[in-house]
């Protein structure tokens, strides 16, 4: 069973999701707003009129009531429209943010995959592989198959494996699983490279210290 939302927060979400709300918009919240405040000046109005002609009390009090209900309802509806406002609004800043945030991890995340396939390129062109070579090799490390890499070439899958053998010959790997490690540990060299240095910094800081003593 779904969660029952409140009238005003269900409107939101609808709004939110780009569909009509289960309630009244704005423009017949204001009607009815209207037509409410009217009422309730009216029998203002209208009570002062009984007043000063000496109507009965309880006609007077009825009608005090009933403008109070009528002014009671507008106040409420003039609430509950300002908070639903506001809440779409809240919404609204919230999924700009959101946007912002996605956009900003999108660029970053290309400007990393690119790094890495020009990266990934210019080891391949060490290896001098071929155009061929180069796009079985990725396609390797996304992980198809031999079958698979056929099918999307348009060749054989005999043919596939002499070109996989050949790329793991002139890289001087054994398979697939060395090939993707060998990318894998490039990538790791630099945070490698920086714990060996830190660690060096540690020990001479050490040793000089042991020697000012």
């Amino acid at each position: 069973m779904g969660t029952k939302l409140p009238k005003t927060d269900a409107a939101a979400a609808a709004a939110a999701a780009g569909r009509p709300g289960p309630v009244v918009n704005a423009r017949e919240r204001a009607v009815v707003v209207g037509i409410l405040l009217l009422i309730a000046a009216v029998v203002a109005v209208d009570v002062v009129v009984d007043l000063r002609q000496g109507a009965s009390t309880w006609h007077v009090a009825a009608e005090i009531v009933a403008g109070i209900a009528a002014a009671a309802g507008a106040s409420y509806l003039l609430r509950d429209t300002l908070r639903m406002r506001w809440r779409l609004a809240q919404q609204g800043r919230d999924l700009s943010a959101y946007r912002a945030q996605a956009e900003a991890w999108q660029a970053q995340a290309r400007l990393h995959v690119e790094g890495l396939a020009r990266s990934i390129d210019q080891q391949l062109e060490q290896w001098q592989l071929s155009a061929a070579e180069k796009e079985i090799a990725f396609l390797l490390l996304k992980g198809l198959s031999l079958k698979e890499i056929a099918q999307l070439r348009g060749t054989g899958e005999k043919t596939v494996r002499a070109q996989s053998a050949s790329i793991y010959a002139k890289a001087g790997l054994a398979g697939r699983s060395e090939l993707a490690a060998f990318f894998l540990e490039e990538l790791l060299v630099p945070v490698v490279a920086m714990e060996d240095e830190r660690r060096d910094v540690v020990s001479r800081r050490d040793e000089n210290a042991r020697r000012a003593r």
